[in-house]
């Protein structure tokens, strides 16, 4: 059994460690609202440029963007958004694991993978996966400018057709407790769940070839800025669960050590009247 002084420096030291992890908590919950901000005014963008493109997706059949271009799909780029630190509790193992599933049970090399975070990236390097491009040190909060510079790099990829799809695989932030690992198809625009609506007349102006050139690619950086905000909130959620979660535990492991020392002290002191009283005894 442990010795008074062992108990009292594993109860001073679990308490640090308490205080810490109330910290990162409080930091990540603050972190949390303006996450949760973001995403929240991010989607009602998204959804309506999403809207205004199956609207005109009609269109489109004639003018043949490349970005509407559905190819037989021979190879295709996973982005995997996880996160540049750990104490997440499960945030960045869940989607890392739909990842690895998706590029083992496809044909080899069917599969890419674009990696955003570090996370992502030292767990894909172990495992000796086909990574086609990494992004670490990300902002700290949801940044415009990195979703125009990837999205930038995915079309790339996709209208040189290194690749004939894109797909992204993110957590979708529901609540505070709720996320779920998603997957979308970001490239070819329309490719998954759109469908076009028949062209009704609608007239362009200037022409059809300026009004897609302009809004395919505000679409397409729109969606993504979207699925980053989200996996973003996500990631500071799960890690004020994972901090709260860790924090009680600390409590009931001081609780645990308190009470054990407490017996400890008891115990001697027990001892040393039994050693006094039989002291007084002997000396009668």
């Amino acid at each position: 059994m442990a010795s008074l002084k062992d108990l009292r420096r594993r109860i001073r030291a679990t308490k640090s460690m308490q205080q810490i992890f109330k910290a990162m908590e409080m930091v990540a919950a603050a972190k949390l609202r303006r996450a949760q901000l973001r995403a929240q005014a991010a989607a009602p963008y998204s959804r309506k440029i999403s809207a205004m493109l199956q609207n005109l997706a009609g269109a489109a059949t004639e003018l043949e963007h490349p970005l509407f271009k559905a190819r037989p799909v021979r190879s295709s780029a996973l982005v995997v958004i996880t996160a540049d630190r750990g104490f997440a509790g499960t945030y960045n193992i869940n989607v890392l694991r739909v990842a690895e599933q998706r590029v083992r049970t496809a044909a080899a090399g069917a599969v890419q993978l674009v990696v955003v975070g570090r996370r992502g990236r030292d767990y894909f390097r172990r495992r000796h996966l086909p990574v086609l491009a990494v992004h670490t040190d990300l902002p700290g909060e949801a940044s415009l400018e990195f979703a125009q510079r990837l999205t930038a790099e995915l079309t790339e990829l996709f209208v040189s057709a290194k690749v004939d799809r894109v797909e992204v695989l993110y957590t979708h932030f529901v609540n505070a407790l709720v996320r779920r690992v998603t997957g979308e198809t970001f490239l070819p625009i329309g490719g998954e769940s759109q469908t076009a609506v028949p062209d009704r007349g609608t007239i362009f102006e200037p022409d059809p070839e300026t009004i897609f050139a302009e809004l395919l690619p505000r679409y397409a950086t729109a969606k993504l800025y979207a699925a980053l905000a989200d996996a973003l909130a996500s990631e500071h959620s799960a890690r004020m669960v994972a901090m709260g979660s860790a924090r009680k535990n600390a409590g009931e492991l001081v609780d645990g050590l308190t009470l054990t020392r407490n017996r400890l002290r008891q115990a001697a002191i027990t001892r040393e009247i039994a050693e006094l009283v039989g002291g007084a005894e002997a000396l009668k």
